[in-house]
């Protein structure tokens, strides 16, 4: 009944425009976070550039929640709008934290894992753009979006073996020596992991849109 009731009545399309915002925002802070993770004389100011995004993120968030609030009709429930947001803005959070803890130790060298890492979530961030700007048009995209959704999901898992491969690396390489880099390395790997995680999250969320609105 409730579908057939939003079915007649006109949609507000502009939660479709802000998420698909946010999600080019995302795509900004990953994009300057690999940048971080390169290291050298541009870290820094990249690392401020993802500061950047996740301010302009949460402003994106902060409106899409004052819409849902001023809406009569939404383009589907207000509980996925609010997680969907929700996570959309977990996963730049995280990036923040990260590059957070980067300035905070002051590390200006990475592990090649962490590099991948960072290739891994640019391309997560690019995949959640994709997905979100298909959500207008939902059950014409159904397929895609499942595909999408796969698709992040298997990267978080490469991801999960990259953080194992890097830590055991980071091991060999400190074990008889620097402790600190070994525990400094350890905390920017899970850093990196949990932005991982956030984008599963995204794709789940998702997924749980696809089944309830198909």
């Amino acid at each position: 009944m409730l579908r057939w009731f939003q079915a007649l009545m006109p949609r507000e399309e502009r939660f479709f425009a802000l998420f698909t915002r946010h999600a080019e925002t995302i795509v900004s802070g990953a994009e300057a976070l690999r940048e971080v993770l390169k290291g050298g004389e541009g870290a820094a100011l990249a690392g401020q550039r993802v500061m950047d995004f996740e301010t302009q993120a949460d402003a994106i968030t902060r409106d899409v929640l004052l819409l849902m609030r001023r809406s009569f009709i939404t383009p589907f429930d207000r509980g996925d709008i609010k997680d969907l947001i929700g996570t959309l803005d977990d996963s730049i959070d995280q990036m923040q934290k990260t590059a957070k803890a980067i300035r905070l130790f002051e590390v200006d060298g990475f592990e090649p894992e962490m590099g991948e890492m960072g290739d891994s979530i640019v391309k997560a961030a690019k995949l959640t753009v994709e997905a979100v700007s298909l959500l207008g048009s939902l059950r014409e995209n159904t397929t895609r979006l499942n595909a999408i959704t796969d698709e992040i999901i298997r990267l978080e898992d490469n991801a999960d073996e990259l953080n194992n491969l890097g830590i055991k690396a980071l091991f060999r390489r400190h074990r008889d020596g620097n402790v600190m880099g070994y525990i400094i390395g350890v905390e920017i790997y899970d850093h990196l992991e949990k932005v991982m995680d956030r984008f599963e999250d995204v794709a789940n969320r998702i997924s749980g849109i696809v089944i309830e609105q198909a």
